[in-house]
């Protein structure tokens, strides 16, 4: 990654998008780490963190991940899920924050030098677009190591600099244990319950659309 001296930069991470970039290459993200990484190479401004929340659980496994990260360096910024029952009869959950995001990269934009944006989704190169027009760098970190791909090749092809995300797997990762309780630095667990599928707009049309 190469940042200039006193750059002013912030994170945007695509929370869902990013753990299943993670996974896909066999690992986890210790977000403290990743902080720290980032803190250390160029003035970081702030980390928006975006995630969906199931708010009628009794329990829900993401919270002990939002609330540390809330405490740690990292905005959070959440919204609660919506039910729907799909054209099979199967009830899913969806929870897209791209808007959510979208707006926050135009806000900050005029404060920033540098945005580092953790998505492989392709509706944000529009985005990506329109804040290069304002002077903005753009770092986009996903990966191409995956089958399939887990970043649009108009995404990767828009950014100024595409990192993939496995090249930071040493710096940040950890490795995947399916035994170790949601603590502080663990990665985003998706919902898998016998009467829930977690569903994302991106998993109808960008991944599908990416090239392998």
């Amino acid at each position: 990654m190469k940042f200039y001296q006193q750059e002013r930069v912030a994170l945007f991470i695509d929370g869902s998008n990013l753990y299943a970039t993670a996974r896909a290459l066999g690992f986890d993200i210790d977000y403290k780490r990743l902080l720290s990484l980032f803190s250390d190479q160029c003035n970081l401004v702030r980390a928006f963190y975006y995630t969906a929340l199931i708010e009628d659980q009794e329990y829900s496994p993401i919270r002990p991940l939002v609330d540390w990260l809330d405490y740690n360096g990292y905005t959070m910024v959440t919204k609660p899920t919506k039910e729907f029952t799909d054209a099979t009869g199967r009830r899913k959950i969806k929870g897209n924050m791209d808007i959510e995001l979208a707006i926050d990269v135009m806000e900050m934009a005029q404060h920033l030098e540098h945005i580092v944006l953790f998505s492989g989704d392709g509706d944000f190169r529009r985005l990506v677009e329109a804040v290069q027009r304002k002077g903005v760098r753009v770092t986009v970190i996903s990966t191409v190591r995956s089958q399939p791909s887990m970043i649009a090749d108009e995404l990767r092809r828009q950014a100024d600099i595409f990192v993939d995300l496995v090249e930071l797997k040493t710096e940040v990762g950890r490795k995947v244990s399916d035994n170790r309780p949601p603590v502080t630095n663990q990665a985003e667990p998706v919902e898998d319950d016998d009467d829930y599928e977690y569903y994302d707009d991106e998993d109808d049309e960008d991944f599908e659309d990416a090239p392998n």
